[in-house]
């Protein structure tokens, strides 16, 4: 996997964003974003559907270009070193990227050997106990439902264990336990030094895994802090004396209605 060699580019944030703009026509769908991602942290994009959240993931995983504005992922510019930044990276989608023609297994075996790594059985197998589909694992994925490929793609994702992940609304679709077993896996993936940008609509997902969470409304980062940070933009209210904090989804309705 390539890095960056500078011992300045290792220590800059996996992700650096600034004055990002996007159109489509008339559509302004970008704004004049800017955030960074720590190392080995968890970033959650929180917003509703239309709100820019997948057009910014697709301009950092050099799918799209940016009309305005540069971005960096691993040290590598999205826009003049492309290749590079593809290399640094994984990136799921909000539909399931699988073969259904090949077994689950089958699958992994195939993203390992494309990775040039060793032992494709053993990768295949831990993924596949990690996910909850060992049980599965030799079944065609045509036979899975879609909660069972949601999880399957999320596996293929992590293959070659690339320095930063994007994962894009990767809960779509899941019921709550398997909804749980993402989550355990993207907290093992930060713990052991991956970063993780997560898109997401769900207000529990951005406040369960989340070290920092930016709303993003109508083309522009609205807030951007840790949960704590963004509970204190409200005052708690008292019943009884009991002190109520704000949770994210009173936040996040709070500021969205600040700027209709």
């Amino acid at each position: 996997m390539s890095v960056p060699s500078t011992t300045g580019q290792a220590q800059a944030p996996a992700i650096q964003v600034r004055g990002l703009e996007k159109s489509y026509k008339e559509v302004r769908v970008l704004r004049g974003v800017d955030f960074d991602v720590a190392r080995g942290s968890i970033f959650a994009l929180l917003g509703s559907n239309g709100a820019g959240k997948t057009t910014a993931v697709r301009i950092l995983a050099t799918l799209l270009k940016a009309d305005a504005g540069s971005a960096r992922v691993n040290g590598f510019d999205v826009a003049g070193q492309a290749a590079r930044v593809r290399e640094s990276i994984s990136l799921t989608g909000q539909f399931a990227a699988v073969d259904e023609i090949l077994t689950g297994r089958e699958n992994l075996v195939l993203i390992a050997k494309l990775r040039h790594l060793k032992d494709h059985g053993a990768i295949a197998d831990d993924l596949l106990r990690r996910f909850s589909l060992t049980e599965a694992g030799g079944r065609r994925v045509a036979t899975y439902s879609g909660g069972m490929r949601r999880r399957l793609d999320i596996a293929m994702s992590l293959i070659g264990s690339p320095p930063v992940i994007f994962l894009d609304e990767p809960t779509t679709g899941l019921d709550p336990e398997a909804r749980v077993e993402v989550w355990q896996a993207v907290r093992e993936l930060a713990a052991g030094g991956t970063t993780v940008l997560l898109t997401t609509q769900y207000l529990n997902e951005a406040e369960e895994l989340a070290d920092r969470i930016a709303i993003l409304h109508e083309g522009r980062i609205i807030v951007n802090g840790t949960l704590a940070e963004l509970k204190a933009l409200l005052p708690p209210a008292e019943v009884e004396y009991v002190e109520k904090q704000p949770s994210l989804e009173d936040v996040f309705f709070a500021v969205i209605g600040d700027k209709k």
